[in-house]
């Protein structure tokens, strides 16, 4: 079979899975999961059977998988990728290395011990922090002969199955708690002439400081990390070439790198990372911040980037966003964190919960943490799409499809080839799904609608004569890509708007215009 690759067609991003395009609609499981064979059979894949995944995003371990230099052991990536294919989903893998969270917590003992080796980045008052340093040759060299014999392993037990479609190195990378590291190696680096390949890219020249002024710090330690990933991702690629990927923490108040991993791969230094790890295929956003729809629009701006969320809000919005992702920016992939707690009986906690003490630790909004009712929502959301997703493929790219989401509005007009249509959103109302969608525009004069909470009025466009009418309005959903027609909506039901209500649905809508 074709190995899964990411390749960009007619001006749109497709992921091919053995020949055909894909989008996943995933989940991410907590950190600690998949590290026991047991927890998973028993507390996950039972909840995740009802939430209509084709996709489960989880972590593999470098401390697990090399507990000794040297001395591999992959029972456990053999046993979850046997545990999937008897799920029949799909595995995106998350290498938990050198860097997690913007610190090295899944480093293997050995490495941890070995603080000289392996020295650590350093605070500005000199005190040692629990991150390894990007500028680490020694560790950088040993994480990449890692993830060397991972991906070796994973190309002879799936190399002709394809269970694994994605690889993401590492996770949130960055230095937490501080601009830049500031131990003797990169302090030295710090103060030399920026790298020539920086310098060709931002026609700029000097010293870190007198290149990029306020944003030195966070630029260089980009780099370093970009320069780190790639020296990593270029390892395994080189043996096993699937989709490698990163993703990122969020800029968040109060808006300064150290408040966020700093040099991790935000939109800002997206252009140096790409520079610095050509190997990276994807860079993904984990979207924990309200502003959902601005950050989707940050991350696809000026179309170099396909939209792959790893991790989304855990709160009932979710069961809305995906609708809008995939609608208006084709995305790839969209995965809630902590999935398997979607639809776990009251009395399990899922997969350990949520560290609430952290997240304020952290400055991270609780709100994006809470499962509000999301799972029976979201469920739907997956069951809907999934049985579309054919359909949703031949319309991305195409300008025919668009999204719309809720943010604090009333609505939206949309500018369609013959109608203006005016969306209308429902009132939030708490423990219901905010509101938003989807709309495929099939021909001039018939339309898919698919999503939570709106109602939809066709106009003419503006200054024409004239009205519009109906000739048909369908309930109904799909059956792998068919439609299956519910009810035909006449009378009283197609008077003046057409509606979705608070539970996620489709309709196919067939307007005229007269005179």
């Amino acid at each position: 079979m074709t190995l899964p690759q990411l390749l960009k067609e007619d001006g749109v991003y497709n992921l091919y899975v053995d020949g055909k395009p894909y989008i996943a609609l995933s989940g991410e499981i907590h950190n600690s999961s998949s590290s026991n064979l047991n927890y998973m059979k028993e507390k996950v894949w039972p909840n995740l059977r009802g939430l209509h995944l084709n996709t489960v995003i989880l972590p593999v371990y470098w401390e697990l998988i090399e507990p000794e230099q040297g001395k591999f052991d992959f029972h456990l990536l053999d046993g979850i990728v046997q545990q999937a294919r008897e799920e029949n989903v799909r595995l995106v893998l998350l290498w938990f290395g050198l860097w997690k969270n913007g610190i090295s917590s899944y480093v293997p003992g050995w490495v941890k011990k070995d603080f000289k080796t392996y020295f650590r980045a350093v605070y500005k008052n000199n005190e040692p922090s629990d991150t390894i340093s990007p500028l680490c040759e020694s560790a950088i060299e040993a994480d990449a002969t890692a993830f060397l014999q991972l991906m070796t392993h994973l190309k002879e037990i799936d190399g002709d199955q394809h269970t694994v479609i994605m690889v993401q190195v590492e996770n949130e990378i960055g230095f937490l708690g501080s601009d830049r590291d500031y131990s003797d190696h990169a302090n030295k680096a710090f103060d030399l002439p920026i790298p020539a390949e920086v310098e060709s890219l931002y026609s700029t020249s000097g010293t870190w400081a007198e290149a990029f002024s306020q944003n030195a710090a966070e630029y260089f330690m980009a780099y370093h990390y970009a320069r780190a990933i790639e020296r990593i991702a270029n390892a395994g690629s080189a043996v096993y070439p699937l989709p490698l990927f990163v993703n990122a923490w969020l800029e968040q108040f109060p808006w300064s790198p150290g408040s966020y991993p700093s040099g991790g791969p935000i939109a800002k230094v997206m252009k140096l990372w790409k520079a610095a790890a050509p190997t990276i295929c994807l860079y993904a956003p984990d979207i924990y911040l309200p502003n959902f729809a601005e950050v989707c629009e940050e991350y696809t701006a000026n179309n170099d980037n396909p939209l792959f969320i790893p991790e989304a809000r855990r709160d009932i919005a979710s069961a809305t966003n995906v609708f809008y992702a995939i609608g208006k920016h084709d995305a790839l992939c969209f995965a809630p964190f902590g999935i398997e707690d979607f639809l776990a009986p009251p009395s399990d906690d899922g997969g350990g919960g949520i560290d609430f003490s952290l997240l304020m630790t952290l400055n991270i909004d609780f709100s994006a943490f809470m499962l509000n009712g999301t799972g029976p929502y979201l469920a739907r959301s997956y069951e809907l799409l999934g049985n579309m997703l054919g359909v949703i493929q031949q319309y991305r790219g195409t300008g025919k499809m668009t999204g719309f989401l809720q943010n604090h509005d009333q609505g939206c007009i949309l500018s369609l080839s013959k109608y203006d249509l005016k969306v209308t959103y429902t009132r939030q109302q708490e423990g219901k799904p905010i509101s938003g969608g989807l709309l495929i525009e099939v021909s001039d004069h018939e339309f898919i609608f698919a999503g939570i909470g709106f109602s939809v009025e066709f106009l003419p466009k503006d200054g024409e004569l004239g009205k519009v009418g109906f000739i048909r309005i369908e309930e109904g959903t799909y059956l792998k890509d068919e439609w299956v027609r519910g009810r035909v909506l006449n009378g009283d039901e197609a008077a003046y708007k057409l509606s979705i209500g608070s539970n996620p649905a489709v309709l196919r809508v067939e307007p005229y215009q007269y005179r």
